[in-house]
């Protein structure tokens, strides 16, 4: 595991950027190609933009969506889908993009995307800490027993409180109560994570990743802690919390 604290929200994103083309150029130079594993949200506006900054040749780029919410098209402003494309994949021109369409029969969709990934191993992901401690939509208690790719998962309310809160939804009835999601499994199988971690609200999540007893699923982002190449991206804010006699 290694922490960067920045000062703010915008340096993280610069520094995570950073982390990510480093790790993308090398898998390219090593194997010609790349796989990268993406998260959305709120914590990551200013990562993806730091990231268009940066020179990759995308085109060798291949590129995998975390999560998706059942129970609204993609033109929904908290469409995940709709989210990457606007935002990041329209404005690069990658060797494949694979979202997550719930539009169509889930059990489909994640036979899919199964099948897509057991090309290859995952060579980046970027993976975010929910205010409960989810990573992707695994909300405690997580399952870190299933050995399958993604799964559908039911919300908690914590985490349904946490889109309203970002601005996602006009309400907690309005926010869908089911979500494909990567699992705990595929998330470790990548072989490097970058958690991008910013602002006051994820305080208490993070101090509870790192200094829990335990790695438990009623904290999921513990279980990342077992993973050799973590790299954590906090700010200011997001590391408040934290005794930074240890962490610095």
């Amino acid at each position: 595991m290694t922490i960067t604290i920045s000062k703010h929200a915008r340096e993280l994103g610069e520094q995570a950027a950073g982390k990510a083309s480093e790790i993308l150029l090398s898998a390219i130079r090593s194997s010609g190609k790349a796989r990268l594993m993406l998260a959305t949200g709120q914590s990551h506006f200013e990562f993806y933009e730091a990231l268009l900054a940066m020179e990759i040749p995308w085109d060798k780029v291949e590129i995998f969506h975390l999560d998706e919410y059942i129970g609204i098209p993609a033109s929904h402003k908290a469409s995940f889908r709709n989210y990457l494309v606007s935002r990041f994949t329209s404005k690069i021109n990658p060797f494949a993009v694979h979202l997550i369409d719930t539009d169509q029969d889930p059990s489909l969709v994640i036979a899919s995307l199964t099948e897509k990934l057991s090309e290859a191993p995952i060579d980046l992901g970027i993976i975010g800490i929910g205010d409960n401690g989810h990573i992707a939509f695994n909300d405690p208690p997580a399952d870190f027993d299933t050995k399958e790719l993604y799964q559908v998962v039911e919300l908690d309310e914590r985490c349904r409180t946490q889109q309203v809160n970002e601005g996602w939804f006009p309400s907690f009835d309005d926010v869908p109560k089911t979500a494909i999601t990567a699992t705990v499994a595929l998330i470790m199988s990548c072989k490097t994570i970058v958690s991008v971690v910013p602002h006051k609200a994820k305080a208490a999540a993070v101090k509870e990743t790192l200094e829990a007893a335990e790695i438990t699923n009623l904290m999921p982002a513990t279980m990342l802690r077992k993973h050799e190449q973590w790299f954590l991206y906090l700010d200011e804010e997001s590391a408040s919390l934290l005794n930074r006699d240890i962490y610095v």
